[in-house]
């Protein structure tokens, strides 16, 4: 049982709710009107607060800005019929967040904390969860360093956040991919796993090489020999070959999706062959050229799952089959998306109601 906290609540003057035009929400650029906040000072959590959504003020000095001391996490929630919100595997979330924070040397966020945070201000802003199809709200925790000194060294005092922003579909369309054999997004004892500010930022400007040649996003492949595909630049990558759903075994340099493993673990749930294993470039463009591979997707909290109609390798664009004739990828996403709503029952227990 879960000690509930004491969080000091300033609700905005105004909302910003009416404003907002539900029919079209970009991915991340509206967001609620309030945010959570908690400090990490002198070894313990406090100060659990509300406030307006805004800016804030932040030391120029804090690790955070010089040296990526940051981590964050992506879960979303959807409108019940009762009008609660259903949260989608919340604290599988604050889980990863800690491994993320362990590893670059930050403070352990409690479990109070997170689940105090993230039920107030989705109480608060509980309007805020759109109901059309495709769309819901997403929801931010992040943390970083607040310490007050330039220094490379584990920091002492830290903030934490949860923001949260109504959005409608990541892609619209299926997306083209190009498999990146120059540029590394992770190494083998690197930070690869953990969702670290500094890993989506290393792979801005090779995502817009890829972007200035029409992909909308990279496969990225191990950083000693660029032979075996890793994951997409936002999501987990899978792949169905013959009549098995194929997607790169984890490891520490690649990050273990939540998503990626309600995909696994439904389609396990109704019989199909599943394999987690190393997927190399060259077994993946034969089974391109040779029709093997049936489908491609990509797999994340906020894309859920985005079909891939190309892959791009060394020049040359490899065609998968239309969208319209696959068939475990729609499906996946129908039995997500059905429960993730509350329309069909969740035996796997991933929804929390808040």
């Amino acid at each position: 049982m879960v000690e509930t906290l004491k969080v000091e609540v300033e609700r905005v003057a105004k909302s910003r709710l009416p404003q907002v035009d539900f029919s079209n929400l970009p991915f991340g650029k509206i967001c609620t009107d309030h945010m959570f906040m908690a400090d990490f000072r002198n070894g313990a959590w406090g100060n659990l607060r509300i406030v307006p959504f805004g800016y804030m003020p932040i030391s120029p000095a804090t690790p955070a800005l010089h040296y990526g001391q940051s981590v964050f996490e992506g879960l979303k929630a959807h409108r019940g019929a009762n009008n609660e919100a259903l949260v989608f595997r919340p604290m599988d979330n604050w889980a990863r967040l800690n491994r993320s924070a362990e590893r670059l040397c930050m403070a352990q966020v409690s479990e109070e904390v997170y689940v105090e945070g993230l039920r107030a201000l989705i109480e608060l802003d509980r309007t805020w969860i759109p109901g059309a199809p495709g769309s819901s709200l997403y929801i931010r925790p992040f943390l970083f360093s607040a310490d007050e000194i330039i220094g490379i060294r584990p920091s002492q005092d830290f903030t934490f956040m949860i923001i949260a922003s109504p959005v409608g579909a990541y892609y619209a369309a299926p997306v083209k991919v190009k498999i990146e054999t120059h540029y590394t997004r992770a190494v083998a004892g690197g930070t690869g796993f953990a969702k670290a500010g500094g890993n989506y930022g290393g792979a801005i400007y090779p995502t817009k090489l890829a972007n200035d040649q029409g992909y909308q996003q990279l496969l990225w492949t191990d950083g000693r020999e660029h032979a075996n595909i890793e994951e997409s630049g936002t999501m987990n990558v899978m792949f169905v070959i013959d009549d098995t759903l194929v997607t790169p075994a984890l490891s520490d340099s690649i990050l273990a999706g939540i998503t990626r493993d309600s995909v696994l673990t439904v389609a396990r749930s109704e019989g199909m062959r599943v394999e987690e294993r190393k997927v190399s470039v060259k077994e993946l463009i034969e089974g391109l050229q040779n029709g093997r591979v049936r489908e491609a997707f990509g797999v994340g909290t906020a894309a859920t799952i985005a079909p891939i109609e190309a892959i791009g390798h060394e020049g040359v664009d490899y065609h998968l089959p239309a969208v319209e004739k696959s068939s475990v990828a729609p499906h996946i996403y129908k039995t997500l998306d059905n429960l993730k709503r509350g329309i069909a029952p969740d035996p796997f227990g991933w929804i929390t109601k808040m």
